[in-house]
Order: structure tokens, then sequence, then C-alpha cells
């Protein structure tokens, strides 16, 4: 059979230039790694062709059995609109990732089938039910176990790529009430890897450096031990996520990270209010660890990246200048700032709309940097300014080139990485908040 798979990165009417993509695609950013699991997974006897709409034109006219198209919420309006087209054309069309998983009843409406879940072994089951044409409408997702052997999901990207892409556990127990991936169907039972299936694949990698997917590598803290005990011969540089309670109490595994080749952890801080911490069932983070996880880090020559969310029931308008005010004690090298997003699938959403709060259902606006709900302490207005202006002031240009500078001392990888994903935050709030 011919199989497309389609990433669907489309972020509407943005246009990208030469310096955007070189930089996204380098750092292996983007696209996600979901398609190419997706295709890794596929059987061999099938023809496949990973697409990604950032970089080609989908060639409407060429001659798929099936056309799968993996998604997030932001992209929806345009992955209904490729589905359609190609349906109309007779085509089989399969439908996958965080957002169809959440609003399957929607999503159908667009295809034939849909995946929920990660859309890896349910895959499998639609391609045997496609040959023997008895395809389902929805299919739920499948558990994951030591009997399940994941390929490498090494597949070529376009472009000039020096940051490979691996992945050694799957989910997350914590089911955070904002977050899209742990909400889905089956997205928050954990899953990893056999060790030395994760070591052969990352040996085959050819990129010196490789970003790990993992929701975080703090889960499993023994797991995570022995697969960097067994890193330190393999002479890579690596970045991956983490959770505070672990960075701020266990020091063994941060060396233990460094030693592997570890350059830089990042963390969803998301808060510096305790309180919008618990609201939000982020179980791993307590504020006045914070200093503690960046400490210990930075002490191992190592880079933070940290993320905060704005928006929560306990935010208000002076929790920008004291959000700024404290990670800029912290010292963290890399930040993301976004407004509180409800996800369809999350109990945010949910809450959210029960109490009529929702403010539109253009699913193209749930980017992380438009208001899409009506906050409690603010306007929607205050809201989106207030996450401009954490841009604006810890991405001036005196206070980044001061972090850079100072991340000379964490070594020439750090440094790198610190440079690089200073330039595409520059590029970020410079796109998004024109």
């Amino acid at each position: 059979m011919n199989i497309l798979i389609i990433e669907n990165i489309w972020m509407g009417n943005l246009k990208y230039g030469f310096l955007d993509k070189t930089l996204y695609t380098a750092f292996s950013i983007l696209p996600t790694l979901y398609a190419r699991k997706i295709a890794a997974i596929t059987p061999k006897n099938h023809n496949v062709e990973l697409l990604t709409e950032r970089y080609s034109k989908i060639d409407f006219n060429k001659d798929y059995d099936i056309v799968h198209i993996n998604f997030t919420t932001s992209t929806t309006p345009r992955a209904y609109e490729i589905a359609d087209k190609f349906r109309k054309k007779g085509k089989t069309v399969v439908l996958s990732g965080l957002h169809p998983s959440a609003l399957p009843e929607e999503a159908i409406k667009h295809a034939d089938s849909v995946l929920l879940g990660w859309g890896e072994l349910n895959w499998l089951d639609f391609l045997k039910d496609y040959e023997n044409k008895n395809i389902k409408s929805i299919y739920q997702p499948v558990k994951y176990d030591k009997s399940i052997k994941i390929p490498p999901t090494n597949v070529k990207l376009p472009g000039f790529v020096i940051t490979g892409a691996v992945e050694a556990t799957r989910g997350c127990p914590y089911k955070c009430k904002f977050c899209p991936e742990t909400n889905i169907p089956g997205g928050s039972q954990f899953y990893s890897r056999p060790i030395d299936e994760v070591i052969d694949e990352i040996k085959s990698i050819p990129q010196k450096t490789i970003m790990f997917y993992d929701t975080s590598l703090t889960i499993d803290t023994e797991y995570t031990k022995n697969l960097f005990k067994r890193m330190k011969k393999l002479n890579k540089k690596f970045f991956c996520n983490g959770n505070v309670d672990v960075l701020a109490k266990d020091k063994e595994l941060i060396r233990l990270s460094h030693e592997a080749g570890c350059v830089s952890w990042l963390i969803g801080f998301e808060s510096i209010s305790q309180e919008s911490i618990d609201n939000a069932g982020k179980k791993t983070n307590k504020v006045d660890d914070y200093f503690t996880a960046v400490k210990n880090i930075h002490e191992n020559k190592m880079a933070v990246i940290g993320c905060f969310i704005f928006g929560f029931d306990t935010d208000t308008k002076d929790s920008f200048d004291l959000t700024i005010k404290t990670i800029k004690k912290l010292g963290i090298d890399v930040a993301d700032f976004c407004a509180l997003t409800p996800f369809p699938g999350t109990p945010v959403f949910d809450q959210l709309r029960k109490q009529r709060r929702i403010l539109t259902e253009d699913w193209s606006k749930y980017t992380m940097k438009e208001v899409v709900f009506k906050p409690k302490n603010m306007t929607e207005k205050e809201l989106i300014e207030g996450v401009k202006k954490m841009y604006i002031e810890f991405y001036s240009t005196s206070y980044t080139l001061t972090r850079i500078l100072k991340s000379l001392r964490l070594g020439i990888y750090p440094f790198l990485i610190i440079l690089g994903r200073n330039a595409i935050a520059k590029i970020n709030s410079r796109r998004l908040f024109v």
C-alpha cells in the first residue's frame, strides 16, 4: 500500500524565513516525534511517505491508499481541510494526535478512522483491518507491555538537522489538570522501553546531540540512572525534561546525567505561586525547591530551561512582576511564557466550559499565545499583555546577552543550546506578539 503520513504543524498565515526554518529544523524541536513514531512502526512491506507541511507541499493528486494525519489542537482547521480534500478524492483518511483523541466525535466527521491515544499500536490494528476491508471508526489505545518492541524513530527529516531525537519512556502518571498529553486516553500509562533497545537506537542516531522527547526522565529514577550509566561511553550530548522534586533532591541522578552527556534540563515550573501549582494538580512542584533544583543543575555544568503559565484562577495582575523578579533570581537560562490554554480533554477545559468561561472554540486560537477563556482575576487583554511583558523583559537585549555570556561557564554545548534557544525565543516573541 501507498501511505502518506502528514505531520501537520500549520500555524495560520505565519511566514517562516530561512533563519526560522534553519533553527527549528537544526535543533529538531519541530516537527514533533509523533509522526515519526507512526512511520517507524509501519510494516516495511508498505510504501510510506512522511510529509511536514512546513517544508513540503501536499500533492492531492498522488496515488495514496491511506492518508494519516497527526495533529494538535491549534492546527485542527488545516488538518480537517486536508482530510476533507483527500476524502473527496476517495482516499481513506486516518486522524491521530492530541486533538482527535480528545474529541473523536468531532474528528470522525472528517475521517474514516480515528486513533485514540499515542496512535502507534492501534495504527497496526487499523492496517490489519484495512487489509481485511473491515476498518472501525474509532480505535481505542492499546496498552504497552514488555512484549512490544518499539522500533527506532530515526526517520530522515528535510533540511539541515544537527539534533537527533529519541524517546526512552512513554506517558506520565501525574495528570496535571492543564496537560493535554497525559489526559488523552492512555496518556497516563507510564511505560519504559528496555534500556538495551534505547542504547542501540541512540548509537544509530548520526547526530552528536539528541533530544529526549520523554514527558519526564525523573518519573522512574532507577531506570533513568541505569540509562545514564549506559550512555557514558556513547559520547553523545543531549537535553531532556524533568520535574522539580527529583532535580532538587536527587543529586546522584543529576551528576549521572552530566556524566552521560546532558547539557540542559527543561523544567515545567509553571508558576511561582504554590497555590496556583496546587490548584493545577502539579504534584511534583514545590516552589521552595525551585532554587535548589536550578542550583544543582548549574553546579553540574548544565543549563536550565523553564516553562511558566499564566492565567490560573489564583493569578492576578501582580503575578507577572513577581514572576520576572523571581526567575531572574533563580538564574534560569532560557524561559518560555504561555497563557493558560484549556485544551479539549483536560480537566481545565471541562471546568471552564461548565463555568461558561470558554470564549471560543476556534481551535486555531489554542496556541498558548492567545487567550481563549475568561480569566478570574484579570481581563483577557491584561493576561495576554502580561505574557507579552514577560517576553519583552526576559528577552531584552541586555539581559539576554548577560545570560548568554554567563553560560560560557557551563561549557561549549550548554552555551550553544542557550544561544540557540534564546534566538528561537526571540523569533517566537517577535512573530507571536506582533
